[in-house]
């Protein structure tokens, strides 16, 4: 009975969790960001969505892949469908609590391959500053593509957040709060090592099964393939991102710079609001519209181009529901490693 139980929680909570989210998105959405998103999947030819997903699902099964690089030095070779079921179920679990993703995928490792946490997490943390270095050389390239434009786009930026509203000054200190508690927590932790040489070892333990996984970049067997995946992850990003534009005729046009200022402006609308609701698609566009001619009527934003980062934030994010949750669902159910 109790067998079964599991077995039936284990099918249930990822399909429930991936029903909520969309539900969850799409209540998030104000009136006016649901006729926006209508009216854009009306004008739109959906195959080039799907071709966008496509480009997608590949970027991830990449990651997978480079993964399984960083793992190897440390004596771990987990299966490629593991590994990639994990990473989906990462980037899920991110949907639903920021910054959750990352250890999570890493505990799912270790239930499937056991490969340690520590270590685990420890490659997804070098993995990730492997990937900011990469986005900082493409956010540098973007500004070098559009150095004539930055004042335009820091004068439309302003404008668009005064229409937005004021925040309101005052109210409680969330942040001396959340200072005070973590120094506390900082403090009595350091006290607690000092007083207890088994936590103490525990702790140094981690440390360093935490040191090796960073050090897996340096350390990999496979450096050239480490590099051909890191440069295919964020080419794949890239043209996910620049063949949403052929959904909609009018945005067909808009040229390379415009693209790559678009995804960089989608990019940090994800990083300010969780799921990047309602603030990617008006980022992108408010970036994007720069390089068609301006909106009937005047304002910021052209209605084709709010149209398509509505489309592309969709695709995007019902992509890693579904699939995400898929991959929940498949490797909370697989036979977990004896290795």
């Amino acid at each position: 009975m109790k067998k079964a139980l599991i077995g039936t929680l284990k099918v249930v909570v990822p399909l429930g969790l991936g029903v909520w989210l969309i539900f969850y998105f799409y209540n998030a959405l104000s009136e006016e960001h649901k006729a926006q998103l209508f009216d854009a999947f009306g004008r739109a030819e959906l195959g080039w969505l799907v071709v966008s997903v496509a480009l997608g699902v590949l970027s991830h099964m990449s990651r997978a892949w480079r993964w399984r690089y960083l793992l190897d030095p440390m004596g771990f070779t987990p299966g490629f469908w593991n590994c990639y079921h994990a990473v989906m179920s990462g980037y899920f679990m991110n949907l639903l609590l920021p910054r959750a993703g990352e250890a999570s995928r890493a505990a799912l490792l270790y239930r499937r391959e056991k490969v340690p946490f520590v270590k685990g997490f420890g490659s997804i943390m070098a993995e990730r500053a492997v990937d900011l270095v990469l986005l900082g050389g493409l956010f540098g390239l973007t500004l070098l593509l559009q150095v004539d434009k930055l004042d335009l786009f820091r004068d439309r930026v302003s404008t668009f957040r005064a229409g937005q509203g004021e925040a309101e000054a005052g109210g409680f200190p969330w942040g001396w709060v959340v200072l005070g508690v973590f120094v506390a927590g900082v403090l009595g932790g350091a006290w607690l090592l000092m007083t207890r040489p088994a936590l103490h070892a525990r702790f140094m333990d981690t440390l360093r099964g935490f040191g090796e996984g960073l050090r897996s970049v340096t350390r990999t067997r496979h450096p050239g393939g480490f590099v051909l995946h890191t440069i295919l992850i964020w080419v794949l990003y890239v043209a996910m991102f620049a063949v949403g534009f052929w959904c909609l005729p009018a945005t067909a046009e808009v040229p390379w710079a415009g693209i790559l200022a678009g995804f960089v402006a989608g990019a940090i609308g994800i990083v300010l609001v969780q799921g990047g609701i309602g603030v990617y698609p008006a980022f992108v566009a408010l970036i994007v519209s720069v390089y068609m001619a301006p909106p009937e009527g005047g304002g910021l934003l052209r209605p084709e181009a709010l149209a398509m980062g509505w489309l592309i934030w969709v695709a995007q994010t019902l992509m890693v529901i579904v699939l995400g949750g898929l991959s929940l669902l498949l490797i909370s159910r697989s036979k977990a490693s004896t290795a």
